[in-house]
């Protein structure tokens, strides 16, 4: 996901972020039609609703995300857009414990992102923004993740995105639309909706329909230190002392998060249908 991201940011001093958010969303969505194939019933109003809702939280979640580290660092920007998993994950927790792997959790995404509140007022109201979205996205993930195979809910749900959100591509950059011309901003973007979208949202699908809301939250704790190593290798962004103790914050978060303490979801075997969540057998 974050070599994606940093794949795109090459592409902010041709392409405005937004234009590459949602070129991330499209190319993900020809990709996912053409794999997956989604029958009648993917199609129809009821399942549609749910995949359009889904779509649409994640690419605005992208969009904001691009807007948000096009102005701050990678792992300042994540850690920020952590907010969101947490709430989710507070709001799911229902023991002592899992409540303070949630609290040791935030601690180290505020010691990774070591905020400095002063750099871009306009970065971290775009990375709250993006929580916001990344909150919905569990959520409404959860739910298409239950509803099918997933699979198929996503390329409706990103194929409705992209078409709604396609003239925004007319913002364009700082170049204007020209650079859509070229061979290797369309390879990068393809590439960008690929790493970023396609495969870790299908990795998504196939968690959610194993785990509640809540733990699947938490382990995406482990994501702002991602994001931070990438940063790192790949812009050169040298994370501090305190990014590594919230980088050891979140990894014991995520170990101390019981497998039992999420709500029922009423999923059964293979997180399908019916009996106890599969992460209560385990």
């Amino acid at each position: 996901m974050y070599v994606g991201a940093a794949l795109a940011v090459g592409l902010f001093d041709r392409l405005s972020p937004t234009v590459v958010a949602v070129l991330r969303v499209v190319s993900a969505g020809l990709v996912l039609l053409v794999i997956v194939r989604p029958g009648r019933e993917a199609w129809r109003w009821p399942a549609v609703r749910g995949a359009a809702a889904y779509g649409l939280a994640t690419a605005l979640m992208n969009i904001a995300f691009y807007e948000a580290i096009a102005r701050l660092p990678l792992g300042t920007a994540v850690a920020l857009e952590f907010v969101g998993p947490i709430v989710v994950a507070a709001a799911a927790s229902r023991r002592a414990r899992d409540l303070a792997a949630v609290v040791l959790a935030a601690a180290g995404v505020v010691m990774i992102a070591d905020v400095q509140w002063a750099a871009s007022a306009s970065g971290f109201v775009w990375a709250l923004v993006a929580a916001g979205m990344w909150a919905a996205y569990i959520v409404l993930g959860k739910r298409v993740a239950m509803a099918g195979d997933g699979f198929s809910g996503m390329a409706v749900g990103f194929t409705v995105a992209a078409v709604l959100l396609s003239p925004l591509i007319v913002i364009g950059g700082p170049e204007g639309l020209a650079p859509l011309a070229s061979p290797t901003v369309l390879v990068i973007a393809a590439g960008v909706g690929v790493l970023s979208s396609l495969l870790p949202y299908m990795f998504d699908q196939i968690v959610l329909r194993r785990v509640g809301r809540g733990r699947f939250a938490v382990l995406l704790a482990l994501l702002p230190a991602t994001a931070t190593v990438i940063g790192l290798v790949a812009l050169g962004q040298m994370p501090g002392p305190l990014e590594a103790v919230g980088i050891a914050a979140v990894v014991v978060a995520v170990a101390l998060r019981s497998r039992e303490g999420d709500e029922s979801d009423g999923s059964g075997p293979g997180g399908i249908t019916g009996g106890e969540p599969l992460e209560g057998r385990s």
